[in-house]
């Protein structure tokens, strides 16, 4: 095993271990708000509402979340070079099937992945494919089967779902509460203030932690795709490249504050100057597997 192999699976143990962490801490607060209202017999039936939620509802269907954006099928004639990518990615990630290309008529730089190992598809704007090089798309698509691989959407989901329970308990706490406050003003009646602190804190803890846990999943896709691609700086490069196309963009608008980077417990996605540092980490001792051509790939229908 070389170093640059021990170094990626010593990687991807620390981002696995930090999701499954705060997975345990937002069922922790949303078990700790519903102690809060109705004690231990409240948390089973918390978790049990969760449970049930994650059975029974069903998760956003594919087609609907690709429609949203306009996405358009692409069939293998019209794009042999992204579906040649595609095939062998899925291939070394041991996918049941290819996942479907779609192409999005946008010109932000953007992918996404949606459904899951058995069933997934792969969007890619037009403002993406015109920007990056075969080489540079190859990390992307590697990042995005490394999303279906690693359950990624599932994981969030039920992330999701406990947020979404946790900020009904903390809504219904406030109401018991507010209903009760006659009785509380009378001194008939004591609540402690940790309580009330409690269901008021919850759901922005829970909130954090959603935004933390999404980006260890981005940083964990990151690593699980130099392991599918080979070239963490084929990936690298998309980055920066990426942020600099967005950048220009967004600059463009007159916005007041715009220079002024978001807080970054407020961030979805990690800093592209960290995701980079920590895939060049990787670059030692490691081949390369895709072309670095110069141009862009050609993009669907010419």
């Amino acid at each position: 095993m070389t170093t640059g192999d021990r170094r990626q699976r010593l990687h991807k143990l620390r981002n696995v271990l930090h999701s499954v962490l705060l997975v345990l801490g937002m069922a922790l607060i949303a078990a700790v708000c519903a102690w809060a209202i109705w004690g231990w017999e409240g948390v089973l039936w918390a978790m049990a509402a969760v449970a049930i939620a994650m059975v029974v509802t069903p998760s956003i269907p594919s087609g609907l979340v690709l429609s949203l954006y306009r996405a358009q099928p692409v069939a293998r004639h019209e794009f042999p070079e992204g579906y040649a990518l595609l095939d062998a990615l899925s291939r070394r990630a041991g996918l049941p099937g290819v996942p479907r290309l779609h192409y999005v008529p946008s010109a932000v730089a953007n992918a996404f992945a949606v459904g899951n190992r058995r069933d997934a598809a792969i969007a890619v704007s037009d403002g993406m494919l015109r920007t990056l090089t075969e080489r540079e798309l190859a990390g992307v698509l590697a990042h995005e089967i490394s999303h279906i691989v690693n359950n990624d959407l599932w994981i969030m989901n039920l992330a999701d779902a406990m947020s979404r329970a946790t900020a009904v308990l903390s809504q219904v706490g406030m109401i018991l509460l507010l209903l009760n406050l006659p009785l509380v003003l009378a001194g008939a009646v004591t609540v402690p203030w940790s309580l009330v602190l409690v269901l008021v804190l919850s759901p922005t803890a829970m909130s954090l932690l959603q935004l933390a846990l999404s980006r260890a999943r981005e940083y964990e896709a990151d690593i699980d795709a130099v392991g599918l691609s080979g070239d963490p700086e084929g990936l690298a490069s998309a980055l920066l490249k990426l942020e600099r196309r967005q950048g220009r963009i967004w600059e463009s608008l007159l916005l007041p504050g715009r220079n002024v980077p978001d807080p970054s417990l407020l961030r979805t996605h990690p800093p592209t100057d960290e995701r980079v540092r920590r895939l060049m980490a990787l670059s030692g001792e490691r081949p390369r597997r895709t072309d670095d051509r110069p141009g862009p790939v050609v993009l669907p229908g010419g």
